[in-house]
């Protein structure tokens, strides 16, 4: 095992990850989700366990959720959600019966597996209803957001995406609820750190409930939490607990209440701004380039190229072969794709691991001329292996986890 987390360390240090969900946590995320909290069974909530030895882990939870309240301004925060599809699992138990209409984004237009996804539990226990993106703009199509909704009176409008380059304007969706009686939820596991940083419109004061993760721009420990107003906040609780979830995580929920705190410096909202405008230079050089990007460019942290239009390979094959050039995207399906999850036309890279590492626009150029030169000629072995080498010497100007050792990688 030690020598395996020498191996991740060591990829982590000398790849770019242009993964968009992925990030470096900080040195103290890292510390307090390795500490002794993980000793601890905590069921229930602060000062009402069902177990004994609580007092310090009470502590913790309750700094944590009052972090998440004071960072985006919400009525109530539970932060014991494992993952962002535990919250919401958790958010539709709250809200919902087995049944009910949801009406939200299609997973192959950009939603998300919890979105209803035919093979997961959101469309075995509810009814999905999915509106897309307009196939010329390539934008979330309103229209038929409210044509869909008035047809089909769903109990929750569901908000949010992992693979939509462009800003949501929540207020729109507020009035779209509010004609047809819906709950309003938003998904804001990718933006969430745009949002606490001011480079996003919050969902906050027009969302019912709002679901996150913590681990993508948020740059905090992999887990989640859920937000809520107070007259829903007994029913969200009782929804994570005992509803979907028994222990909490208390190592994990120490180092979100680090996260939080983290995330309330002005150096956090110069990194999220910079996030954006190294993703916007990131898109501008690739369209230089001449490949196609969906929507034409990007207003958050991710962008989608259509690698089949512009240069005839698929997704899997682009992210292959960018992987032996030490460069680490995820393939994705665009709008109306016509391959299959596991092939796909397109990759989604994205910016917040980079730019945490310190990269900004002039790398940006850097990194799109080597991603442009290795899609053109994928099989090419030798270019990879130059390629391989430039990206660990611009890894190295810009180190991460320099004080982290292979023996002890946490202290």
């Amino acid at each position: 095992m030690a020598a395996i987390f020498d191996g991740e360390l060591e990829r982590q240090r000398t790849t770019l990850v242009l993964i968009p969900s992925e990030n470096y946590a900080s040195k103290a995320v890292l510390c307090a989700a390795g500490s002794v909290m993980t000793n601890k069974y905590a069921e229930g909530y602060p000062g009402a366990r069902y177990y004994h030895g609580c007092q310090w882990v009470d502590q913790a939870e309750a700094l944590a959720i009052e972090r998440a309240q004071q960072l985006f301004g919400a009525d109530h925060a539970n932060v014991q959600p494992h993952t962002g599809s535990q919250a919401n699992m958790a958010a539709y138990y709250a809200l919902l019966e087995p049944g009910d209409t949801i009406l939200s984004m299609s997973v192959d237009q950009g939603g998300h597996l919890t979105h209803g996804r035919r093979a997961n539990f959101s469309a075995k226990y509810y009814r999905p209803v999915f509106y897309h993106v307009d196939r010329e703009t390539e934008r979330i199509d309103l229209d038929e957001v409210r044509r869909l909704a008035r047809e089909h009176r769903p109990k929750l409008i569901l908000v949010g995406a992992s693979a939509y380059p462009r800003l949501i304007d929540f207020a729109v969706w507020r009035e779209i609820a509010d004609e047809v009686g819906a709950y309003l939820m938003a998904d804001i596991a990718h933006i969430v750190g745009l949002i606490a940083g001011g480079v996003h419109p919050s969902p906050i004061p027009y969302c019912d409930v709002v679901t996150s993760t913590t681990h993508k721009t948020l740059r905090g420990p992999r887990g989640a939490f859920i937000m809520c107003r107070r007259e829903l906040a007994k029913q969200v609780d009782r929804a994570v607990f005992p509803g979907v979830q028994a222990g909490p995580l208390m190592h994990v929920i120490a180092a979100k209440g680090v996260a939080f705190h983290e995330a309330m410096s002005e150096d956090f909202k110069a990194y999220q701004r910079q996030i954006v405008a190294n993703a916007q230079a990131l898109a501008g050089h690739l369209l230089a380039a001449g490949l196609r990007l969906v929507s034409g460019g990007t207003d958050n942290h991710l962008m989608l190229v259509d690698v089949a239009k512009s240069l005839g390979i698929t997704g899997r094959q682009a992210a292959d072969a960018l992987e032996r050039a030490g460069i680490c995207v995820n393939m994705n399906v665009i709008p109306f794709d016509s391959k299959p999850p596991t092939v796909t036309s397109g990759i989604r890279p994205g910016t917040p691991a980079i730019t945490t590492r310190g990269m900004k626009e002039p790398e940006m150029a850097e990194i799109a001329r080597m991603m442009t030169s290795i899609l053109r000629d994928p099989e090419h072995a030798a270019l990879a292996a130059q390629v391989r080498e430039q990206v660990r010497a611009l890894c190295a100007r810009f180190p991460v986890y320099e004080s982290l050792n292979n023996h002890d990688p946490y202290l």
